[in-house]
Formats: C-alpha cells, structure tokens, sequence
C-alpha cells in the first residue's frame, strides 16, 4: 500500500508540474491509471483501504505541486470517481485479468470503461472547479477529458502490464539494446518534431508502431508517455507546431496534445492486442507441440508417422527400447523390418484407412534388431498433412504384445490338447467313444456318394475275463494296451480304432473301401491277435471275435451298429476266434473268396431291422 500511495503522489504531482502553472488542468493525468491498475489488482475486500491511501497521496502530491488544497481535495474525489467506475465495469467484465486469453476482450471493455469513467469525472470537476479553476465548464471538460483518458490509457496499461509480468518486462534478457534504442528513436523523432515549427508531428508515429510492434504493451505505454513528456514540455513552454496552430490558449494547445496523443494510443493499441493475440496462441501452439511431443517421445508406446506411399517421417525414442533401433535408423520405407506374411495385409490396411479415414486396429509382427520378430497391436488412424485434409498421413501408435501373443498361443494349445484328450482314450491312447461318435456321423452322411462305403468292426477279447481274473488287474490292463497297437497296426492308413471301454473296441473304415478290402483287414486282425504277447514275466496267447458290418448305399447308424453287434454275436457263438460279416441294405454281397466261403470260418449275411445302440451280444 505505501508503494501505491508513493507512485500516486508522485504522478499527482508530476502531472500537475507539467504544466507549469498551479491551478491548471493537465495535458496528461497520470495517478488516476496508477491506482485503477492497483485496484484491478487485488480482491473488492482491500479496495477501500487503497482507495483513501490514494486519495490522501492524490491530494499530497497536488499540493506540494503547488495546487490550493481545496482544488486539490475537490479533484481528488473527482479522480477516485473515475477510478471506481473504471475498475468496477473491467472487474465486472472479465474477473481474472492475469489470463492472457481475456487481453483482447479486455482491450475492448478497459476503453468504454475508460471513456464512460473518465466522462463521468470529467462533467463533475467541471461543474464543481469552476469556482476555483477559472475557466468555462466546457474548456473545463475538454482539457479534464483528454488529460484523463490519456493518463488511463497510458499510465494505467503501463502499470497494469508491469503489475502482471514483473518489472522485468520493461528490459526483457536479450530484448534489452533493442527496446532502449526504440526508445531513443522515440525520443529523437518526438524532439525534432516538438521542437520544429512546421507540422511534422506524423514523424514520431512509426518509431512509435516500431515499439509497438517489438515490445507490445511496454513498447507502446512507454514510447506513448516519452511522447506525452516530450509534447507537454514543448507546448507549455510555446514551442512546437501546436503553439503556432492554438495561439497564446495553452488550455486549447493541451486539448490538441491530448487529441495527438489519442491518436498515437489508437494506432498502437490495436497493433499490440493483436500482436498479444498472436504470441498467446504461438504460445499455445507451442505448448500443445511440446505437450505432445513429450507424450510422443516419453510414452511407453511406439508412435511412428506414415506417408501415404508408407515412408516413416517420424519415430518415437521408444522403438530403441521397443524394437531396438534408433528412431533415426527406421525412417524411410523399410518393408523389411514387416514380417512377410504381414506385408500386404499392412499395405491393404494403410490403403483402406486412407480411403475411409476410420480408425483400425492390426497385429503384426516386426523385425527386432537382434533378429527376431516382435509381435505389435497397432491402432492405425489417418491425419492431415500440413492442417489441410487434401493429403493424409498415417499415425500409427503401437505397443509390445509378444507376452499377451505366447499366452494366447499357450492357451490356445492347451486347449487343442484338451480337445484331444477329450477324444482319446486314456488307457490306449487311441480314439475313444466321442471321437468315434464324430467320425461315424461324417461317413454316414457321405454314404450312397460314388465310390464311398463303411464297414464297422465291432471286436473283443475272447474270455479276457479269465485274464483278469488268473493274472490280475495290471496284466489285464497291458493286454489291452498290446491288443490296441496290434488293432492300430493292421487296421490300414484310413482306419479308426477306438476302444469303447473294457475290451471292446470298434474300428471305422470308410471311403473308398470295398468288402472284400474289409474282410481281408479283419482276417490280418485275426492273425495278429493270436500272436504271444509278452506280459511282465509271462506270455500270455489271446484271440479275438470279430462282427463287422458293410454298407455301400445309405444306411442308418442305428443299423450299423446293431449290424455289427449281431456279426460279433454270431462270431461267439460259432466258437470266437473268427469275423462275422453282415451287409447292411440292399442285396447280399460276397466275401473276396472265389467259393463265396469267407476264409477261417467267416460268413456274410444280410442285416435288415432296427439298430442297436453300441454295445455287444
């Protein structure tokens, strides 16, 4: 508060010095845009306080310039009248005037306030000062309204400026020599011009927009006051084109300042909000560059650039970590850093999200550095080239999925493996029930196709109960085992052995199969089975019986089944140890044996009638 009261009472009396003369009107009011700025500056709660500082240091500065104090004391209300009025329509408008976006509307609103408030003061010292300032109110109001739009417009941008940048923006680092020798050119174009009789005032406009336009508001407030210094000076003291034009009136030589001064404020003014405008959204375009950048360049995720034609123009530093290159070594049209079995699938997305301009996400796999391929999810999306949409790039934004890719291949085996286990039999390892259910259904449905028949064996151990029983539970276990490989190795390329539980097994020929193929596989079975198997520290001989039903037109699984389950009923009871064959549908057909005997005991037969589900007699 003591450093606002002390800059008042310094530009109180200051401004009324310029004059020369006690009791005169200044050309230039200086104090009033001092204590707005201040006021502007802190929250209503403080106004009060500030507002009697500075009107007591208004009146203190007049006074010691020599003014009575009764016009100093009546003024200083008028001033605190022009002060409010201004600093409550701007804090009305615009509540935080720190933020560089409100400058331009702010530049608006502070010139009606000013012009409304200094209106407002400049009718009430003309009605109440006329006793004491001796001239008529409307001089009175004309030198009072200039002086005081003036001292707003100069003195309160200034110190408003300085109030929000510091006082290092009056001689910003590396601007410094700059902003004083366009001060100095200021100066040297006010003086020629003040101190000339012919009118060449105008001289002094381009150093001023020269300022203006280097050093903003401080260029402009600063080069605008060495003016009005200079320019009172000249005309208080008659010198200047402006004595010659207003004779001996000093009065009507300050109006005349106040409207050169004007004009200097008006062709200043505009260039600077609008410069400010300009560096608030460099400043923002710049920021949200860095902001994204530092997004780009510290993400975890690799952010690379495409052209249409596929060239990378940018790489994020995460591919060093990523993919191990530096982001230098993978611009360009590297395709060979893509997996080949990727390449046109990532050419043909590139081409199709160029077309749509929507967004997709990809898999694909990329060269390494050391060599191996790292997996990638990629969310590929176009953007405009150059802020225009008449040609597009790619922005790709990719991460590391190699860990997520081998769990899914993990998993994904382990559920195949489950997949087969569920069609395995677990004692065997052959196929169990389901796997025979499935591929049963599959060679039914071909049936009565050229060139495609089935034939069904139904087989078991013959007594393998006594095995169990005389040589135990594990021995019984090898024996099937063994009885599975022997199956398994003479059943043919296309044939399906599958053990149904206990010692009843099924084997599935289907296709291109004839009955004379079958009954010759069941015949090696029979042969093979009779074989010593070497169980433990025994050998053990065993025979199977074997009921096999064919079909080479459409028939039923029912059929089937019941088929070769009375083909195996039959083999038993005509001593085991032999096939039984039975033809399902159609006609009877003939074994491969010229006399139409099947060889050791076979017969073959024709089925007709209902089936019978898995199972055998």
């Amino acid at each position: 508060m003591a450093v606002v009261a002390v800059l008042v009472a310094a530009g109180a009396w200051l401004s009324v010095a310029w004059t020369g003369r006690p009791g005169e009107l200044s050309a230039v009011w200086i104090p009033s845009g001092i204590l707005c700025a201040w006021l502007l500056m802190k929250p209503h709660a403080a106004w009060p306080a500030y507002c009697l500082a500075g009107v007591a240091a208004d009146m203190a500065g007049q006074v010691l310039a020599g003014a009575p104090v009764p016009l100093a004391s009546m003024l200083s209300v008028c001033h605190l009248v022009e002060v409010l009025c201004v600093a409550f329509f701007i804090r009305r408008s615009i509540p935080d005037i720190r933020d560089p976006r409100h400058w331009v509307h702010l530049g608006g609103v502070a010139t009606a306030s000013t012009l409304a408030g200094c209106l407002v003061s400049g009718l009430l010292a003309s009605l109440v000062g006329r006793p004491f300032l001796g001239a008529e109110p409307v001089e009175v109001f004309a030198t009072w309204y200039g002086a005081h739009v003036m001292g707003m417009v100069i003195a309160g941008t200034t110190a408003l400026v300085i109030l929000v940048e510091g006082v290092r923006v009056l001689a910003p680092p590396g601007r410094r020599t700059g902003f004083i020798l366009s001060l100095v050119l200021v100066c040297l174009m006010g003086g020629f011009a003040f101190v000339s009789d012919y009118p060449l005032l105008f001289l002094t406009y381009p150093p001023l927009l020269l300022g203006a336009f280097r050093h903003r508001f401080v260029g402009a407030a600063v080069g605008v006051s060495l003016l009005a210094l200079i320019g009172v000076s000249s005309t208080a003291a008659g010198y200047g084109p402006l004595a010659e034009v207003a004779g001996s009136n000093l009065a009507w030589r300050m109006v005349l300042l106040q409207l050169y001064l004007a004009g200097g404020c008006l062709i200043t003014l505009p260039v600077v909000l609008a410069m400010a405008e300009r560096d608030r959204l460099t400043a923002r375009v710049r920021d949200s560059e860095q902001r994204y950048r530092l997004l780009a360049d510290y993400s975890g995720d690799l952010v690379v650039r495409l052209s249409s034609t596929g060239e990378r123009t940018y790489v994020s530093p995460s591919a060093l970590e990523m993919l191990g290159w530096a982001p230098e070594d993978m611009l360009g049209t590297r395709w060979d850093l893509i997996h080949p079995e990727d390449r046109e699938a990532q050419r043909q997305a590139m081409l199709e999200v160029l077309a749509s301009g929507l967004p997709q996400t990809h898999r694909y796999r990329v060269r390494h550095r050391d060599g191996r391929y790292v997996w990638t999810e990629v969310v590929m999306r176009s953007a405009p080239r150059g802020g225009t949409d008449d040609e597009r790039d790619l922005i790709l934004s990719g991460r590391d999925i190699s860990k997520r890719v081998a769990a899914e291949q993990a998993l994904e085996a382990s559920r195949q493996e489950l997949q087969r286990l569920t069609m395995i039999d677990a004692l065997t390892g052959i196929a169990n029930r389901r796997q025979l259910e499935h591929r049963l259904s599959r060679a039914i449905a071909r049936l009565g196709q050229e060139g495609s028949a089935v034939a069904l064996f139904f087989l078991d151990i013959d007594h393998f109960k006594g095995v169990n029983d005389t040589h135990g539970h594990a021995s019984g276990d090898s024996v099937i085992r063994m009885f599975a490989q022997r199956l398994q190795a003479h059943a043919g390329l296309g044939g399906l052995v599958a053990r149904l539980g206990g010692d009843e097994f099924v084997i599935l020929l289907d296709g291109d199969v004839t009955l004379a193929a079958a009954s010759k596989i069941a015949r090696k079975l029979l042969v093979a089975v009779r074989a010593p198997m070497r169980v433990s520290d025994r050998t053990l001989t065993v025979t199977t019986s074997i009921g096999m039903a064919f079909a080479a037109i459409s028939a039923s699984e029912d059929d089937l089944l019941s088929a070769a389950d009375e083909a195996l009923y039959k083999a038993k009871e005509r001593g085991r140890d032999r096939y039984e064959t039975a033809i399902v549908g159609g006609t009877a057909l003939v074994a491969d044996r010229a006399d139409g005997v099947p060889p050791h005991g076979g017969r073959t037969g024709q089925h007709k009638g209902p089936g019978k589900k898995w199972g055998a007699g």
